[in-house]
């Protein structure tokens, strides 16, 4: 297989940096500018970068002091979620000024020319509409924090949460300074008189609002959330405005209350693993770690037929352990395998088929921030979650290996020869510090040994130590390009929790959740019925709005049925995040489909003909994943 090794090593050569690849990907999906510009950032991400070189080292201390000396540090956790605020606020306003909050792009995409600028302003004040409202709201909440002192650390709770003000200032500050240096007075004069009109119409009918009851759930959370997707205004700001108008036009709740929810979303300490898995995974892009699998997995099974498919598939499986972002994980596998499966006789639309699914298939594969996410809103054992997810996430390999078989019965496989031993060893050798990662991480959250958090912090110290030792070091203007791209990714998951928990929150007022589960729960057929409305409710949120903000809208409302129905939480939590990321990669809307298109330099046009077949195999998974609970709990 000496050609296979060497194509595959040629391939992976243009992967190695990996982490800049992801960002030009996501930049390519946009077609606006990828800063905002203003030098006021720039203090923003130097103390971002220092608020998480300080959770780091405060959650490695705790850990220490707590599993070495046997002496807890009580205000450890205290101090860290202080910072963790912090960064998510300033990580917030660092991805206003980057262009990374997560949007809805495709039907903005679908406007002529001169349509989408107005699209654009119009997105821009929204969000700007949104902020001003909260300003005040969000100081007063620091006024109201004041008087309450934290249980360790004896400080006034005002210390953690000015940090929503400031970031709601910081975010308007640079959204009205992106809006004057990238649209024109024309644009912004007609979407400021559209949103005007807009919120005197509904101030003059909120008399009437009032009395319709569960309609306003159709009128703002779902009608003013889906236009404001439509629109691409970014998702975290669809739900804050939804909910928002719907507190404000239908309720007598004052705005305050959302303050308070977007807190309680943005600071629960098992999130504090969210960053750092981000950490992780720029760390691992730059060092090359995942290279490292790619090339052994290629060395091994790169001569038989279909033998790159198991690879790439192979490669996803273990990598997206490592790093939690499938992003990641398609910009590390794709450039390393496709030359030479292109050789052997691939079809690109097939590659980026297979490219797809594999990557949503790995999504159940720990550590998956996804899965974290989960655990922390429906309150499952993220120890469950992560042991169990490696059994769904290994039904989901089989049956995409099976189809992957079948279509390679054509494969070239002329003058492919088995990798000689000493290639195999040598690959084996570079790649052994990199795989014994994903298993150190899975063992010891499974095991009980450590948290999801407090594995996090010892993976990154880690990788930092192999990734310089054995795998070339890393700079230190690249680490702390690396510490600024983690608080602004982080900082964009964050407010959509936020603001999606403030949602769901308002939802959950109305009683509609209550009748929602009553209803369900009479389904005829029970549990089985449940299941396959969960699975069509998921991929439809999965296609819409990604994983994250579907979770926390949804969590709430469908745990406690499943629970009534028997259903186990890690079971159930198996099939929506399975549901979910089926969604995400199916066209017409689905962006990691879109992602992955790019990721290969494939059209969509061409892929969209060629991934059904490997969709249906996906669903094949999925019913056996939910209709078979002791896949999801054998090791409950």
């Amino acid at each position: 297989m000496a050609e296979t090794s060497t194509g595959a090593a040629a391939g992976a050569h243009a992967s190695a940096n990996s982490s800049d690849g992801v960002a030009a990907v996501l930049e390519s999906l946009d077609h606006t500018p990828k800063r905002v510009g203003s030098a006021l950032v720039r203090p923003l991400e130097v103390i971002a970068a220092c608020l998480l070189v300080a959770i780091v080292t405060l959650l490695l201390a705790g850990v220490t002091s707590r599993y070495v000396l046997s002496i807890p540090v009580v205000w450890i956790d205290e101090a860290a979620s202080i910072c963790f605020l912090w960064l998510a606020m300033l990580g917030a306003a660092i991805a206003i000024d980057r262009n990374e909050h997560l949007r809805l792009t495709l039907f903005v995409g679908m406007l002529p020319e001169r349509l989408r600028g107005l699209a654009h302003a119009f997105g821009l004040l929204a969000v700007a509409t949104f902020l001003a409202v909260m300003t005040w709201p969000a100081i007063d909440y620091v006024i109201e924090e004041s008087y309450v002192t934290s249980a360790a650390l004896n400080i006034p709770s005002s210390y953690r949460v000015s940090a929503i003000a400031f970031g709601i200032i910081a975010m308007l500050a640079l959204v009205l300074t992106y809006a004057v240096r990238t649209c024109t007075l024309r644009d912004l004069l007609i979407s400021a008189a559209v949103i005007g009109l807009v919120a005197a119409a509904f101030f003059l009918l909120t008399p009437v609002f009032k009395t319709l009851g569960y309609v306003n759930i159709a009128i703002f959370l779902l009608g003013v959330v889906g236009l404001c997707l439509v629109a691409g205004v970014p998702i975290a700001f669809c739900f804050g405005l939804g909910a928002l108008c719907f507190l404000s036009f239908s309720t007598s709740v004052p705005i305050f209350v959302m303050i308070g929810r977007m807190d309680e979303g943005m600071s629960s300490l098992i999130l504090l693993s969210v960053p750092i898995f981000v950490l992780l995974g720029c760390v691992l892009d730059s060092t090359g770690m995942g290279k490292a699998i790619v090339d052994f997995l290629a060395s091994l099974l790169g001569h038989v037929r279909a033998g790159m498919s198991y690879v790439l598939l192979g490669s996803l499986f273990l990598v997206s352990g490592i790093s939690g972002s499938k992003v990641s994980d398609m910009a590390t596998v794709a450039p390393a395998l496709f030359p030479e499966m292109k050789r052997r006789g691939y079809q690109p639309r097939e590659l980026i088929a297979l490219l797809s699914t594999g990557a949503a298939m790995a999504e159940t594969v720990p550590p998956s921030i996804v899965l974290i996410v989960l655990g922390s809103v429906a309150g499952v054992s993220i120890a469950g979650l992560f042991t169990n997810g490696l059994v769904v996430a290994t039904v989901l390999l089989l049956v995409l290996a099976i189809l992957a078989r079948w279509k390679a019965r054509g494969e070239m496989l002329k003058g492919v020869r088995r990798a000689p031993f000493t290639v195999i060893w040598k690959t084996a050798l570079v790649a052994a510090p990199a795989l014994v990662l994903p298993f150190l991480i899975r063992s010891a959250v499974g095991g009980g040994v450590a948290t999801a958090t407090e594995v996090s912090t010892i993976a990154v110290l880690y990788a930092l130590i192999v990734g310089i030792i054995l795998y070339g070091g890393i700079s230190w203007r690249t680490f702390y390009g690396m510490l600024v791209e983690t608080a602004a990714l982080s900082g964009a998951i964050l407010l959509i929790l936020g603001t999606a928990s403030a949602m769901a929150w308002a939802l959950t007022q109305t009683g509609f959740a209550r009748d929602l589960a009553t209803a369900m729960s009479h389904l005829p057929g029970g549990w089985i019925s449940f299941m396959a409305v969960t699975v069509v409710v998921f991929m439809i949120l999965g296609c819409v709005l990604e994983g994250l903000p579907a979770i926390v809208l949804m969590a709430p409302l469908m745990f406690p049925i499943a629970k009534s129905l028997g259903i186990n939480d890690v079971h159930y939590s198996m099939v929506v995040v399975t549901a979910m990321n089926i969604g995400l990669m199916t066209p017409p809307i689905g962006i990691g489909f879109y992602i992955a298109c790019k990721i290969g330099n494939v059209e969509p046009d061409e892929a969209m003909g060629a991934i059904w077949p490997y969709l249906l195999a996906l669903l094949a998974g999925l019913a056996i994943i939910a209709y078979v609970p002791s896949f999801s709990t054998m090791f409950l």
